[in-house]
């Protein structure tokens, strides 16, 4: 797929040589901040570990693209809200505290924008007790991209190990794919 193509259908869903189906929502703000906000009890010990670590990962990867924006790890409430939740792949989600998230299926992980015609206010990322440990660092990686903006995956054999936006890959790539800092970098382009 072209540099162009990749990048219409990750940010506004449009099919090569085809229309958008989406707006390209985008944050209007430089820095924006993550956090970990719900930890469920299923999550304790070494799974909570290694979420908060993938958080940190991923943060370092994206603040490592050439980019207009900053993303910054708080306590307190972020813009991009992350919840561990103790609901199998398959359910829908019921929490009070994910309030973007209500009522939407989750699969490994799902990612939910607050927006205002195309403009990003917050987003919210909810991580399914189901998730392996080991697919953590990818998931994270994916779903803060997608809280960015490229909010659509890729279905596409090609980009198994190429995307972290592929919708086919195992979980098992941790860093962001050369079409993907490309799009970070067309969505937000570096000052």
């Amino acid at each position: 797929m072209s540099d162009e193509a990749f990048y219409r259908l990750v940010a506004c869903a449009a099919p090569p040589e085809g229309d958008c189906a989406k707006p390209f929502y985008k944050w209007k703000k430089t820095d924006i901040s993550v956090g970990l906000i719900q930890r469920d009890p299923v999550f304790l010990g070494g799974k909570l570990k290694r979420a908060e670590a993938s958080i940190v990962r991923a943060l370092q990867h994206l603040n490592a693209v050439d980019m207009g924006l900053r993303l910054i790890l708080i306590d307190g409430t972020p813009d991009i809200t992350i919840h561990l939740l103790d609901i199998p792949r398959g359910q829908t989600i019921t929490s009070s505290t994910a309030a973007l998230l209500s009522g939407l299926t989750i699969a490994n992980a799902i990612t939910a924008l607050d927006v205002e015609g195309s403009t990003i206010k917050g987003a919210a990322i909810g991580v399914s007790n189901t998730l392996t440990i080991r697919q953590y660092e990818s998931v994270m990686l994916e779903e803060i991209t997608q809280a960015l903006g490229l909010i659509t995956d890729i279905r596409n054999p090609h980009y198994t190990t190429r995307s972290i936006l592929s919708q086919e890959a195992d979980n098992s790539l941790k860093t962001l794919g050369a079409q993907d800092t490309m799009a970070l970098q067309r969505h937000y382009p570096p000052d």
